[in-house]
């Protein structure tokens, strides 16, 4: 349900006049293997892979680059040629390229390779541990609830919500860690890439800004950290604490309605789409909150990223998940106006807006909504 933030971690800067490329060099010694190797790595906006051939089990690359980059190196045993290698299966080696030399060895095969002495390739590792942590009790956490739970009851909203509470203590204890990375090597340039990965695809400014001051000037003054500045501040109109930005959008009728309209009331932006699985999956559970809060100076403005030719689906959708609350959309997928505006870049997505118009909270799913609501509307 993802689409690319733009600046962020796989979108590497544009090359300018004003920057100097720094030379590298990438020596290998894989114990006696004769084969072909390639490189694969991102340049600016272009794709380089470069081929060299060990003989004896040594190789050697070199380059020029302006800043780090994610590469791969991948040993083509069986000289197949780089467009028949399975990238799946293939022997290979993820790591950063950086300016200087970077030596790595192995006894036979990219993938055992290690590589040492080099800061990046170190702090690389660092990330890939925590990552892979959390991967590791995420799936620990689904097997548990598969066994403990009855599998004839496995879309219920109770499991739905039990689930979500317990992924969310996972993925705040990653997040952290994540921050504790950035906070402790302000110098790197993982730690810029990582601020732009730190909340997924719709960052929250009012936490990444201070996190990107505190990088070094030189970190600060690369293309990426401007990239990334520039998209964060224009984000700020849609943070918390901002006042929403008023639109118009026509409902299922074809009527227009706007979000201004709702002033005095709390309104709950929801944006979703009939195509969209955890949408529909969260959508009993908004459900439920609805009818308990609606009553109560409270309602929901559904915001849909359905397609021009998928307004019957979006029709359905409402009927049979029983969303009853004001429904908009102008049917123009993920160029949906008002997913535009409010800087759309996954659904589902939602924000809470207070009766003077001002977002008081955003991304509340599972038991995280009606505990909001009871905090702003009593129970």
């Amino acid at each position: 349900m993802k689409k690319l933030f733009v600046g962020l971690l796989l979108v590497l800067p544009l090359l300018t006049m004003a920057q100097v490329p720094q030379p590298f060099t990438v020596t290998g010694k894989f114990g006696n293997v004769n084969a072909k190797v390639y490189m694969a790595y991102q340049l600016g906006s272009n794709k380089v892979l470069d081929s060299a051939q060990i003989v004896n089990g040594s190789f050697e690359f070199k380059g020029d680059l302006i800043y780090p980059t994610a590469a791969a190196l991948i040993v083509d045993h069986q000289n197949v040629g780089a467009q028949k290698l399975d990238m799946r299966t293939a022997d290979k080696l993820v790591f950063y390229l950086d300016k200087g030399i970077i030596n790595i060895t192995s006894p036979d095969s990219a993938y055992k390779a290690t590589i040492k002495d080099s800061p990046i390739n170190d702090q690389y590792k660092q990330l890939q541990a925590i990552g892979n942590d959390a991967s590791a009790k995420t799936t620990a956490m689904m097997t548990d609830e598969l066994k403990s739970t009855d599998t004839s009851n496995s879309n219920s909203a109770d499991r739905q919500n039990r689930m979500q509470a317990k992924l969310k203590i996972i993925q705040n204890e990653y997040h952290q860690r994540l921050k504790d990375f950035i906070i402790s090597h302000p110098d790197s340039y993982l730690s810029l890439l990582t601020l732009g990965s730190l909340d997924g695809p719709t960052p929250d400014p009012n936490e990444i800004l201070p996190l990107l001051d505190g990088l070094t000037k030189e970190i600060q003054d690369t293309e990426t950290a401007r990239i990334l500045r520039d998209e964060l501040e224009k984000m700020k109109t849609v943070a918390i604490g901002a006042m929403a930005p008023d639109f118009e959008q026509a409902d299922t009728l074809g009527h227009p309605v706007r979000l201004s309209s709702f002033r005095g009331k709390y309104v709950l932006l929801d944006f979703w789409a009939s195509w969209c699985g955890p949408c529909r999956q969260e959508n009993p559970n908004v459900v439920r909150v609805y009818n308990k809060f609606k009553d109560k100076n409270f309602t929901i403005v559904g915001i849909s990223l359905d397609r021009s030719d998928g307004a019957f689906n979006w029709l359905n959708a409402i009927r049979r998940d029983h969303l009853t609350w004001t429904q908009l959309s102008d049917l123009k997928f993920w160029n949906n106006a008002v997913a535009q505006l409010y800087f759309v870049q996954s659904i589902p997505k939602n924000f809470l807006i207070d009766p003077a118009g001002k977002i008081i909270a955003e991304d509340l799913r599972g038991d995280d909504l009606e505990t909001k609501l009871q905090e702003v509307l009593g129970k």
